[in-house]
């Protein structure tokens, strides 16, 4: 027989993997009571976490088990199993599809399947599923902010030099932020030579660009003196504004600018009117100041 035949006959005997076909929701999040929130910690907030609820359904089977979100994980992994039975899931890592909620659901049914303290083992690709509307409680997110990743580790884990070393390293890249009460899912942070707050609206696109056109047009899209409006994003179906501040101004010096312009914007998103000429120059105008959100 030759080597060809035998080529075609064992390739006929091997099974044919099932092709997982991916699917782009732009709004993974939606219908979740604190949906900017989800939004703003994928995205914009170096290290936090927030306690989830396992739904009825996964309780019967997997018991009540301790499940918490973390912005990151060591190594942006999507999931953690510790010998305790505890569950981390990780919102930033490094492989996804185009369903976040799915991808996060994936990994947190990988993890309760796993035995505690083993490794996770999550598929870049989950495939038709539960999403995380589907496998959690909803309701709004109890957000712990942190200042490093020791959140990450067990007791007496930092006494290893190796972990030390990776933590020391993890807590460097972090710049600091601060989660604001002026509004939900508006952050302030620090970076190098200057400040930023940054919100994730919770309105439809359209109306909240229409809104932010008004104020722009009226020239109260500022946080007061020696701000900026630095222009936009697009994260996951919503708009986070984005403001340059003066670095050596706290974070708690904007919860008033930010309380007051919450308000502005308010009353801007309540006017159904169509926009006028100068409302829809300065639209226009905003269009062109998207910013690169990583």
């Amino acid at each position: 027989m030759s080597k060809r035949r035998k080529s075609q006959r064992a390739a006929e005997a091997t099974p044919k993997r099932e092709k997982v076909r991916d699917v782009f929701v732009p709004r993974p999040f939606e219908g979740l009571t604190d949906e900017p929130e989800w939004i703003a910690l994928r995205e914009l907030v170096p290290a936090a976490s927030a306690p989830l609820r396992l739904a009825p359904a996964l309780v019967e089977e997997y018991g009540d088990r301790q499940v918490t979100l973390a912005t990151v994980l060591p190594m942006a992994a999507a999931a953690t199993s510790k010998p305790d039975g505890r569950v981390f899931i990780g919102l930033q890592r490094h492989q996804q599809s185009g369903d976040v909620s799915r991808d996060l659901a994936d990994a947190l049914l990988c993890a309760l399947g796993t035995e505690p303290g083993k490794s996770v083992s999550v598929p870049p690709l989950p495939g038709p599923g539960p999403r995380l509307q589907d496998v959690l409680v909803d309701g709004p997110l109890e957000i712990t902010m942190h200042d490093g990743f020791e959140f990450w580790l067990d007791p007496g884990a930092a006494d290893d030099p190796t972990v030390q070393a990776s933590l020391e390293r993890a807590n460097a890249a972090i710049y600091p932020t601060v989660r604001l009460a002026a509004a939900r899912a508006a952050y302030w942070c620090q970076v190098p030579k200057k400040a930023h707050v940054r919100w994730v609206l919770p309105d439809d696109e359209d109306a909240a660009l229409d809104a932010l056109a008004r104020l722009s047009a009226a020239g109260t899209l500022t946080l007061g003196g020696n701000t900026r409006f630095a222009g936009m994003f697009r994260a996951h179906g919503r708009l986070v504004p984005v403001w340059d501040l003066p670095e050596d101004v706290p974070a708690a010096e904007w919860e008033e600018p930010v309380t007051e312009f919450a308000k502005r914007y308010a009353e801007a998103l309540e006017d159904k009117d169509p926009l006028d000429a100068a409302g829809r120059r300065a639209r226009h105008g905003l269009l062109g100041r998207q910013l690169t959100l990583r």
